[in-house]
């Protein structure tokens, strides 16, 4: 059950805005594995004084059109994600129009056990959605050892 949040400036299309969330949704499905009804964006327009950042970010410009895109998932493994940010990067490109430079991706990953929505049965073998059948081996937060130096 992930959950995007994309905030960007004002003045955006619904069109825009539509193929955005298809370019995210369908780098989920395809790199994440998530069934494909499993569809939450947020969008947070704001205004330009509410949306700072300096006009060259490590050596490139950016432009007024820079998303700034929260992904919350389930653990997952480095090469993981880093397929999936190339592949998020790659369909805003195409799909929408954003050139890679006005992308900013960071991911928030959580315990399985931190996610609920009514009708969601969650396979107890793999902690995932029963409907994933492609689920990452990757050992979650909670099964991991206490870091003794805490």
């Amino acid at each position: 059950m992930p959950l995007i949040s994309i905030s960007l400036r004002k003045g955006t299309t619904p069109e825009y805005r539509r193929l955005v969330s298809e370019a995210l949704h369908a780098s989920m499905v395809d790199v994440l594995k998530i069934p494909r009804d499993d569809q939450f964006h947020v969008f947070h327009e704001v205004t330009d004084d509410n949306f700072v950042m300096q006009p060259v970010v490590f050596g490139i410009p950016r432009s007024r059109r820079t998303l700034f895109i929260q992904l919350s998932f389930n653990r997952r493994g480095a090469e993981q994600k880093a397929e999936l940010f190339r592949t998020i990067v790659d369909n805003l490109r195409q799909r929408a129009g954003v050139p890679e430079e006005d992308v900013m991706l960071v991911a928030f990953e959580t315990a399985r056990e931190n996610w609920w929505a009514a009708g969601r049965v969650i396979d107890p073998t793999t902690g995932y959605d029963e409907r994933m059948t492609d689920v990452p081996d990757v050992p979650d937060v909670s099964d991991l050892p206490a870091d003794p130096g805490r």
